[in-house]
C-alpha cells in the first residue's frame, strides 16, 4: 500500500445532461428516505459517485468504479478528519487547520474535487452540484476554511494515486484449452476477459494484491468439484422449473448487478437510519470503500492466478474432466444469460459482500438491521433481511442460482472478503488517544 503522510500548512467543460437532483428520491434510493430533505454531504455525494457510474458510457472500461469510490472517500475522511481529529488519518495530515472549519464544506469540496478529476466530462453538473450543496452551508470563514481543507486534502490524494498503475493497458490474455482452464464464455464468447492488469494496482491498504491470496480451487476429480459442480449445474441453469424454486431464480437475477453499488446504497440506509454525523460517515464510507477497493485487486490477482472456467464452460465439458461425476450438457447456459468476462475462482460477489458485511458490523457494533434492498437490475423490486450478514450470504448464493460460480468460489471470496475487512478495520482510521494528538490549535 501507499504509506505516506503528508503535512501540509494551509495556505490563504460541462456535462450537459442533468444526472444529479441533490433533493429528489433516485431510482435506487431507499425506502423511508424522505426526499423532501437534504441528506448529510458524504451521503449525497456517494450518491453523485453512484449516478455517475450508472451513466452509460461515463466509467472508463478498463479503471474499475471501486477505485474511484476509495479515492473520493479517502479524501472526503481525511478532510474531515483534519477538522474533527478524532481518528488517525488515512494518508494526508494537515497543519494549522481550525477546529470550527465547516465538516460539511470540507466534505463536498473534497468529494468535487476528486470527481472532477476522475471524470471531467461531468464538469457542469458537478459543479452544479457543489453549488447546491454548499448553499446548505452558512457562508462565513468556516465555511471557506472548510472549502479550503476539502481542496488541499484532494489534489494531494489525487496526485498519491496518479501512478498506482491503474491507467496501465490490460495485459493480453491466452485463453486455455486444457480442462479446468478458463475460456471465453457462451453466448457472447467476449474476446477478452476484464481487468487482466488490475492486480498491478497499488492496494488502498493490503501491502500487495497477493497479501491474502487463497489455496488453489479443488482438483477436478475431488468430490468437492463434483458436488459443487452439480449444485450449479442444477440450480443455475437458464429457465429451470423443476430445481431451482421461483424465489431462488429471483434471487439469482435481483443480485446480478454491479455488486460495490448496493453496498454502497445498503450503507446509505444504514447511515440514515442511524442519524450519523459528518464525521461518522466520512470513516464509515471510506472504511466501507478502501475494503471493496482493496478486494477487487486481491480477487482478481486470485482469479489470474488460478484462471479457473467457468461454470458454463465446465458443465457443457462435463465429459473431458475425468471426473465420472460430472456429466456434460452441451446446450447449458446460465440463468441470467451472460457470464462476466473472467475467471470463475473466487466469486467477487462473495468478496464484496462479506467484506461490506463486516466493515458495517465492526462500524455499528452490531449485526442485526432491518433493511429492504433494491436492485440494479430489476427496478421496483426489494428484498427485506434482518441483518447485514443475511444480505451478505442472500447476494453471495445468488451466484449459484444465476448460474455464475461454483459453490467453492463463494466460501473461498467470503473468507478474503472478511481477511480484507478485518485489516482495514483493525489498521486504518482508528481511534486517537488524545496524549498522542498534538494541539495545534
Amino acid at each position: 500500500m501507499i504509506k505516506i503522510s503528508i503535512t501540509c500548512a494551509l495556505l490563504c467543460g460541462s456535462f450537459l445532461l442533468p444526472v444529479f437532483n441533490s433533493y429528489s428520491a433516485s431510482p435506487h434510493q431507499a425506502a423511508g428516505d424522505s426526499s423532501n430533505q437534504p441528506v448529510n454531504p458524504v451521503v449525497q455525494w456517494n450518491r453523485n459517485l453512484l449516478a455517475i457510474v450508472r451513466t452509460a458510457g461515463a466509467q472508463s472500461p478498463t479503471l474499475h468504479p471501486t477505485r474511484s469510490f476509495a479515492i473520493m472517500h479517502a479524501a472526503i475522511y481525511d478532510a474531515v478528519n483534519a477538522i474533527d481529529r478524532t481518528h488517525q488519518p488515512y494518508l494526508v495530515r494537515l497543519t494549522g487547520v481550525s477546529r470550527s472549519a465547516s465538516q460539511d464544506a470540507a466534505a463536498v469540496a473534497a468529494a468535487q474535487q476528486v470527481l472532477l478529476a476522475l471524470y471531467p466530462a461531468f464538469t457542469g453538473a458537478l459543479a452544479n452540484e457543489l453549488q447546491q450543496s454548499l448553499a446548505q452551508i452558512p457562508d462565513g470563514q468556516d465555511k471557506v476554511d472548510g472549502i479550503r481543507i476539502g481542496q488541499t486534502v484532494a489534489k494531494s490524494i489525487l496526485a498519491l494515486r496518479s501512478s498506482d498503475g491503474s491507467n496501465a493497458k490490460p495485459v493480453p490474455y491466452v485463453f486455455g484449452s486444457a480442462p479446468g482452464d478458463y475460456q471465453s464464455t457462451p453466448p457472447n464468447f467476449p474476446a477478452q476477459p476484464q481487468f487482466t492488469h488490475w492486480s498491478r494496482v497499488t492496494p488502498f491498504a493490503l501491502q500487495s494484491a497477493n497479501q491474502f491470496r487463497p489455496g488453489p480451487p479443488p482438483l477436478l476429480t475431488s468430490d468437492a468439484y463434483s458436488d459443487a459442480f452439480n449444485q450449479v449445474k442444477s440450480l443455475g441453469i437458464a429457465g429451470s422449473t423443476t430445481t431451482a424454486t421461483s424465489d431462488e431464480i429471483l434471487i439469482g437475477k435481483f443480485w446480478n448487478g454491479a455488486i460495490q453499488n448496493y453496498w454502497n446504497e445498503i450503507s446509505q440506509t444504514a447511515s440514515l437510519a442511524h442519524s450519523l454525523t459528518t464525521a461518522q460517515n466520512a470513516r464509515l464510507f471510506a472504511l466501507l470503500n478502501l475494503s471493496l477497493a482493496d478486494d477487487v485487486i486481491a480477487f482478481y490477482d486470485a482469479k489470474y492466478t488460478y484462471n479457473l472456467w467457468r461454470p458454463v464452460t465446465a458443465i457443457r465439458a462435463g465429459d473431458i474432466d475425468n471426473n465420472p461425476e460430472t456429466v456434460a450438457d452441451p446446450n447449458w447456459l446460465p440463468e441470467v444469460g451472460k457470464t462476466a468476462p473472467d475467471p470463475s475462482y473466487p466469486g467477487a460477489h462473495a468478496v464484496i459482500s462479506a467484506a461490506a458485511a463486516q466493515v458495517l458490523i465492526a462500524f455499528f457494533e452490531r449485526d442485526h438491521f432491518e433493511l429492504n434492498v433494491t436492485s440494479e437490475v430489476l427496478p421496483g423490486v426489494e428484498r427485506s433481511f434482518t441483518s447485514f450478514s443475511s444480505a451478505a450470504e442472500e447476494a453471495t448464493l445468488s451466484r449459484i442460482f444465476a448460474g455464475q460460480h461454483f459453490r467453492f468460489d463463494l466460501t473461498t471470496g467470503q473468507r478474503l472478503g472478511r481477511e480484507i475487512a478485518d485489516l482495514v478495520v483493525d489498521n486504518f482510521l482508528t481511534p486517537v488517544h488524545r496524549k498522542d494528538e498534538s494541539d495545534d490549535r
